[in-house]
C-alpha cells in the first residue's frame, strides 16, 4: 500500500493559499467537519458519515477525477486514491465558478425551507467561498498530482458528474426563524478574517515583500465581499479606493517619504475612476499592490538617520537641482565634512556617487521610453555638460548613452 501523505500535504498547503479546503475521507471517519461539508450546519443536515463513504465506494471509479456541481451551487473535485486499503478518497472544495447573487440565495432558501432569520447567514456563507472564473488552475494542479498517483496523464480521466451531490445535500429540516448567537458570531468572524488579511497585506507592503503581498491580496480578493452599491463597477471602484488607502498607509509605515506616496496614490486615484469593468478593476488593484511594494523597495528610508533621510529626499525630489555636498550641507545647516562622513557610513557610497547613480538611472528610463536627444536627456538628469554625462554614464553602465540606445533599438 502506497503512502501519499507527502504529495497530498504539498497540494493541501498550495490550495490553502487560495482558501480551498482539501480533505480526505475513509472508512475510519465518524465525524465530518462543519467546514468540509459546506452548508450542513447552516441548513441543519442530518446524515451518517459512513453512508457517505459507502456511496463513494459504490460510485467512485478508479483513476477518475470527478468535477462536481451540487444542488447548493457548490463545486468540488473528488477522486479515489489508488492502492489504499481501506479505500481512501480526497476532495477539494467547496468553491464557486459563478457569482452567487442575492436572488440565488432567496431561491435556495425557498427550496430548502430556510426561514428569513437565517438568510443573512446563508448569504455570508457564499461570500466566504473562493470564487474562480474557471477551474483551469485547479485542473492543472490535479493533472500534476494525477501524474504521480497514476503514472502519467494518460492513465486517468477528469469527468463532470452530479452523482455525488450528497457531499453537500441530504435530508434537511428547517431551522427556527430566529437570529442565533452563532449567526452573529459568523458575521464577526468574517469581518475579523477580512481585517486580518488586510493587516497582513499592509505588513507585507510596508516591508516591500512583493510575493507575500500578492498572496494576501489574492486571498482577500477570493473573500467575496457584500455588495454595497447596485452598480458593480462603482462597487469595484470603491474597493480600489479602500485598497489605495491601505497601501499608502503601508508605504508610510515603510518609511517612504510622503512626496513619493502622494505621487503614486494620486496616479492610482485617477486610474481607479477610469475602471470600466470588474476585470479591469481586479487587474489594476493587483498592479497597485505590486507597485507599492516596489515603491517601498526603492524609496524606503528605514535605517537612515533623519539627516540622511532629508538628503535622499532632496535628491529624489529634483535631480536637476544643485545636489553637491556643499549645497546640501548649506541647505541643511550642517558641516559638509560631517555630512559626507555620515552619508558614506549609512549608505556605503559617497554623496556624489549616489547622486550620479540616481541621475543615470533616470537617464536609462528616458532612453527606454522617449526619443529625446542625448543632450536633452542629460539636462533633464541635472547634468548640463553632455561630455561629463557620457563619461559618467559609461562608467556606471559600461556603454555610452548612444551605444545603450542602439542596443535598445536592436532588441525592440
Amino acid at each position: 500500500m502506497k503512502n501519499y501523505d507527502r504529495e497530498l500535504d504539498f497540494v493541501k498547503e498550495l490550495l490553502t493559499n487560495f482558501r480551498l479546503p482539501f480533505k480526505r475521507l475513509s472508512e475510519s471517519i465518524t465525524v465530518l467537519d462543519d467546514d468540509t461539508m459546506g452548508l450542513r450546519h447552516i441548513l441543519n443536515y442530518e446524515f451518517d458519515p459512513k453512508a457517505i463513504v459507502e456511496m463513494l465506494e459504490s460510485q467512485c471509479k478508479p483513476n477518475t477525477i470527478y468535477q462536481l456541481y451540487t444542488p447548493l451551487l457548490c463545486n468540488y473535485l473528488l477522486f479515489r486514491l489508488p492502492d489504499t486499503i481501506p479505500a481512501d478518497y480526497a476532495y477539494i472544495g467547496p468553491y464557486l465558478l459563478q457569482e452567487i447573487t442575492n436572488q440565488d440565495v432567496y431561491i435556495l432558501a425557498d427550496k430548502f425551507h430556510v426561514e428569513s432569520g437565517h438568510l443573512k447567514q446563508l448569504e455570508h456563507y457564499y461570500q466566504t467561498l473562493p470564487q474562480f472564473s474557471d477551474d483551469t488552475m485547479l485542473q492543472t494542479i490535479l493533472y500534476t498530482l494525477g501524474g504521480y498517483l497514476w503514472g502519467n496523464s494518460d492513465n486517468f480521466t477528469i469527468k463532470k458528474s452530479t452523482e455525488f451531490s450528497h457531499l453537500d445535500s441530504h435530508t434537511i429540516t428547517p431551522l427556527s426563524d430566529i437570529q442565533t448567537s452563532e449567526e452573529a458570531l459568523l458575521s464577526m468572524q468574517l469581518l475579523e478574517q477580512r481585517y486580518d488579511l488586510e493587516h497582513k497585506l499592509s505588513q507585507a507592503v510596508s516591508a516591500g515583500q512583493t510575493h507575500k503581498a500578492e498572496l494576501y491580496f489574492s486571498q482577500l480578493m477570493n473573500q467575496k465581499l457584500e455588495r454595497r452599491h447596485s452598480n458593480p463597477i462603482r462597487d469595484k471602484k470603491n474597493a480600489g479606493i479602500i485598497l489605495n488607502t491601505i497601501l499608502r498607509i503601508a508605504a508610510d509605515k515603510g518609511n517612504v517619504h510622503p512626496i513619493h506616496i502622494d505621487e503614486i496614490s494620486s496616479r492610482y486615484a485617477r486610474k481607479l475612476e477610469l475602471i470600466n469593468s470588474e476585470a479591469v478593476g481586479n487587474a489594476l488593484m493587483k498592479e497597485m499592490v505590486r507597485k507599492y511594494c516596489l515603491l517601498v523597495k526603492n524609496h524606503s528610508l528605514k535605517g537612515y538617520s533623519l539627516l540622511v533621510r532629508k538628503v535622499i529626499t532632496r535628491i529624489n525630489a529634483d535631480l536637476t537641482a544643485d545636489l553637491s555636498l556643499k549645497s546640501q550641507a548649506a541647505a541643511l545647516n550642517v558641516n559638509a565634512s560631517y555630512l559626507s562622513t555620515l552619508f558614506k557610513k549609512e549608505t556605503g557610497t559617497t554623496l556624489t556617487e549616489y547622486v550620479n547613480r540616481k541621475r543615470i538611472e533616470h537617464a536609462i528610463l528616458l532612453l527606454n521610453t522617449t526619443d529625446m536627444q542625448i543632450q536633452m536627456i542629460a539636462q533633464y538628469c541635472g547634468i548640463s555638460d553632455v561630455n561629463y554625462f557620457t563619461k559618467t554614464f559609461k562608467k556606471i553602465i559600461g556603454k555610452t548613452p548612444k551605444e545603450y540606445r542602439e542596443m535598445i533599438n536592436l532588441l525592440s
